[in-house]
């Protein structure tokens, strides 16, 4: 969870001893080349990434006592359920957090538009396969397909929210658990009582202090709650809050066993792109204090949102968050682009293109119907039918030159797919082969939406209900304030 990030920068910050941090930094697990930023704008922004791993920070295995104690469960996952972006001006002034539903319906490299929690699962998967097919072992694939599933996370961020990412840091369930427990548990208040089997949280209502797996069970809670994912978050930003301005208090840390407990929580929990000079950024935050620490949440278009194919979403709109992360932090945006919209295709006579289209998935039709909403701008209709070839574990476009204006303007009206080389293919043809991750258009009157512009993506997406249920950003929670803010 993002709580552990956060109360290991205050505990940087608090007067963390200079060989402390040394040795902290010594022993953390570390990820290189995720393509990050470089603090051109005055700020450092931090993604902060919570995952649902059931492994620690190294990739050891938990114990069965430690997954017991996380009521989560044995399936092996890869979920990104908690994905926040903190922004800290490079004097170290302030902080402000900024949350992002883990269902917001955004584009996705290589994938499309999707739910933001699967760009790193989804591509990650996605990735692996390819690499074990081509003679990868199994610890090489597993290594950089995380790479990739990172790098998809944090391009799908920064085309979000407007804002490039200059750091990134990646926490389990476990280190939640080890820190709740290591400062001694932290106070929350509910505003009526609370009894929820699917994440076991068994509380009553009023003040309380929580430890390790309820305080987990508390921030994870998203069923029976009025508006789902987005009260969860606003738990995690109170829980947060309550935290950090426990740290930063500075009595945690004159403790010796609450300060032993802390290191430890994070050596085995906590991830760092390799090239954060932690001890530099220390610097930067030594005069940071509980009521300089915000967290927010980006605007919501509409909490019941539902794509074509029946998934239920979080719409958002990209200008919008755009603005009000702008307004957040202090920016200036740019309205006369989105950039989560698909990149503009190069200008080709699409009369001149065959497109082959192919069905790798189990959804009957899809391939017909691609191959109409692709005649219906103007390419010639090829081959339509179901994909006898080799094993093909993503939507791909395949043309004799991967980088030919064919190939592109053929991924880019279907969504922004991958593209490879196929030598076989004759000059001017194009083979879509698709697989069940597809996401693009899949009619003429889809392909229109996208061609024209539609945010959404080239889906059609819609309300579950009969009207929209937009969720305004609400007032940032400050670390600073006096006693727990009470929550549904």
């Amino acid at each position: 969870m993002a709580v552990t990030t956060l109360s290991v920068l205050a505990l940087i910050v608090t007067g963390f001893a200079w060989w402390g941090i040394d040795s902290l930094r010594n022993s953390l697990a570390m990820a290189s080349g995720l393509g990050l930023g470089g603090v051109a704008d005055g700020a450092v922004d931090i993604l902060i990434v919570g995952t649902d791993s059931r492994t620690d920070a190294h990739g050891n295995p938990l114990s069965q006592a430690e997954l017991d104690s996380l009521r989560a469960g044995n399936e092996v996952a890869s979920n990104t359920d908690t994905i926040i972006l903190i922004r800290v001006p490079v004097d170290g002034s302030s902080a402000t957090a900024i949350s992002i539903p883990r269902d917001s319906y955004v584009k996705v490299p290589g994938i499309g538009m999707s739910k933001i929690n699967a760009a790193y699962g989804a591509t990650k998967e996605t990735e692996r396969l390819k690499l074990v097919e081509n003679g990868a072992t199994l610890d090489e694939a597993e290594k950089e397909s995380t790479k990739a599933g990172r790098e998809a996370l944090i391009k799908s961020v920064a085309d979000l929210t407007g804002v490039t990412v200059d750091r990134y840091a990646e926490i389990g369930m476990l280190g939640f658990v080890l820190l709740t427990d290591a400062v001694g548990g932290v106070e929350v208040c509910l505003e009526e009582p609370v009894y929820e089997v699917l994440s076991g949280a068994h509380f009553p209502a009023g003040t309380q202090t929580l430890t390790g797996e309820d305080a987990l069970s508390f921030v994870r809670q998203r069923h029976e709650l009025p508006r789902g994912d987005l009260d969860r978050i606003v738990r995690q930003q109170v829980f947060m809050a309550s935290l950090v301005g426990k740290v930063l208090s500075g009595k945690t840390l004159s403790d010796p066993r609450k300060l032993e407990g802390l290191t430890s929580a994070v050596q085995r929990s906590v991830v760092l792109d390799e090239d954060w000079d932690i001890i530099e950024f220390a610097t930067q935050l030594k005069d940071l204090a509980g009521g300089e620490v915000r967290f927010g949440t980006i605007p919501v278009a509409d909490l019941s949102g539902m794509t074509s194919y029946g998934e239920s979403i979080v719409r958002v709109e990209p200008k919008e968050v755009r603005k009000y992360v702008a307004g957040l932090v202090g920016l200036e945006v740019d309205d006369s682009e989105d950039s989560t919209t698909t990149s503009a295709a190069p200008d080709i006579d699409t009369s001149t293109v065959t497109v082959d289209v192919a069905n790798a998935g189990n959804v009957s039709g899809l391939a017909n119907g691609v191959a109409d909403a692709l005649e219906s701008t103007g390419y010639r209709r090829g081959s339509v039918g179901n994909y006898t070839g080799e094993r093909v574990s993503t939507t791909t476009v395949f043309a004799r030159s991967a980088d030919s204006d064919a190939a592109k303007a053929v991924s880019s009206a279907l969504g922004g797919l991958p593209t490879e080389t196929d030598s076989t293919l004759p000059k001017g043809s194009v083979r879509v082969v698709l697989t069940g991750d597809y996401r693009g258009p899949s009619s003429p009157a889809s392909i229109r939406d996208h061609s024209s512009g539609n945010q959404s993506g080239p889906e059609s997406v819609f309300s579950a209900g009969t009207e929209p249920t937009p969720a305004p950003p609400g007032p940032p929670i400050d670390a600073g304030a006096s006693g727990p803010r009470c929550v549904n």
